[in-house]
């Protein structure tokens, strides 16, 4: 047997990490500026977080969610302080994907309609009504295309405006930095004229926080540069640094239903320490604010590359979260990021690299990979 093909891999087998560089099996060290899909918030190895997890681990790694567990309790009372939510209610899944299908699923049940808006491009995951509402129909398999979803323009307020109009939406799922679709970003006027629409017409809004949340965009959450108050949050990815976790974020309107959620894996005691580890670090070492910092001086450096350098057409994005359109085929430059410069950068939209550090990147990183993309653009 050997592992099912899901992506075409790089041909780079990385074993260890720390901060913002990883090592591969031959010792080559990598600059890290994807973090695994936006998943290391804190940085690789840190030892708060190793030390934590290997005494979480040590002591209990799981037990059902049938019995209390405090580190729950904790992990809700910290995020709610950090994050400005301290009102809401937190459950707590495994990945993004699930984090979004029990955010649809909770609307559908709270106002007993079934149809969901969701903006072109958008990505929100690869299960059921969460790969539905992701606009990519070379994903949603015949058994997912059930008609629930309307996809709608980005920033297009009249579009979703309409659509809402016609009272049978029971959910809008926003991100309001778009990742997958190219780092696209909703305008703050879009937002707040969205946000006041669902409540006219009895609507849950639902901001998809997994790729721009969590200190990502230089605020604790990307919506909160929009001026908007969502009913539900979805997070995931830099929550537990590494480890499968996600959480939705619930507004006090919801009331707990018994039996309408439920998990096995989720919330489990290894899960809960690991996250609380990633709370104390972004709090210790003000990595929010160092996104923001960090992730200006980044864009500043960008702007004057594109001034200078001409397949570069746009930078666009909003703290550690940034996208560069191309000219030229994007698939190359990165392989020559990774292959020749040993620089790890993503891809997504039609031409645009991404780039999703770990929000401990210094302005020294963000030099270093400026020289690298110099290179290997020339």
């Amino acid at each position: 047997m050997k592992p099912y093909d899901v992506y075409p891999l790089l041909n780079v087998n990385i074993v260890s990490g720390k901060g913002c560089k990883v090592w591969d099996d031959q010792g080559t060290e990598y600059l890290d500026l994807y973090g695994g899909h936006a998943v290391i918030s804190i940085g690789h190895s840190h030892p708060h977080y190793v030390e934590a997890v290997g005494r979480q681990v040590a002591k209990l790694g799981f037990y059902s969610n049938s019995v209390i567990n405090l580190l729950q309790v904790q992990l809700a009372e910290r995020l709610g302080h950090i994050s400005g939510y301290d009102d809401y209610q937190l459950f707590l899944v495994n990945s993004g994907a699930e984090a979004n299908e029990n955010a649809l699923k909770l609307a559908s049940f709270h106002t007993g309609r079934t149809r969901v808006l969701s903006a072109q491009k958008a990505f929100h995951g690869r299960t059921s009504l969460a790969v539905e509402a992701t606009d990519n129909p070379k994903i949603i398999a015949p058994i997912n295309a059930n008609g629930h979803v309307t996809y709608l323009p980005l920033n297009d307020i009249a579009a979703w405006e309409a659509e809402l109009a016609k009272g049978d939406v029971c959910a809008c799922i926003l991100e309001c930095i778009q990742g997958v679709g190219g780092i696209r970003l909703a305008t703050p006027e879009f937002a707040q004229a969205l946000s006041a629409a669902c409540r006219q017409y009895g609507t849950v809004l639902i901001c998809d926080e997994i790729q721009c949340g969590y200190g990502r965009s230089g605020r604790f959450f990307a919506h909160q540069w929009l001026g908007i108050r969502p009913d539900l949050i979805t997070v995931a990815k830099g929550i537990a640094n590494g480890f499968p976790m996600s959480g939705l974020l619930i507004s006090p309107d919801f009331k707990p239903v018994y039996g309408q959620l439920g998990t096995t894996f989720g919330g489990n005691h290894l899960a809960c320490a690991a996250a609380i580890a990633v709370l104390d670090v972004m709090e210790q070492e003000q990595l929010v604010a160092n996104a923001q910092r960090v992730g200006e001086y980044l864009m500043e450096r960008l702007k004057a590359l594109q001034a200078t350098e001409p397949h570069i057409t746009d930078v666009r994005g909003r703290g550690l979260m940034i996208g560069i359109e191309l000219d030229i085929p994007y698939k190359d430059v990165r392989s020559r990021l990774v292959y020749e410069q040993h620089c790890f950068v993503g891809c997504s939209g039609t031409n645009t690299l991404r780039l999703l550090p770990p929000l401990c990147l210094t302005e020294a990183d963000a030099d270093l990979f400026i020289e690298k993309l110099k290179i290997a653009l020339s």
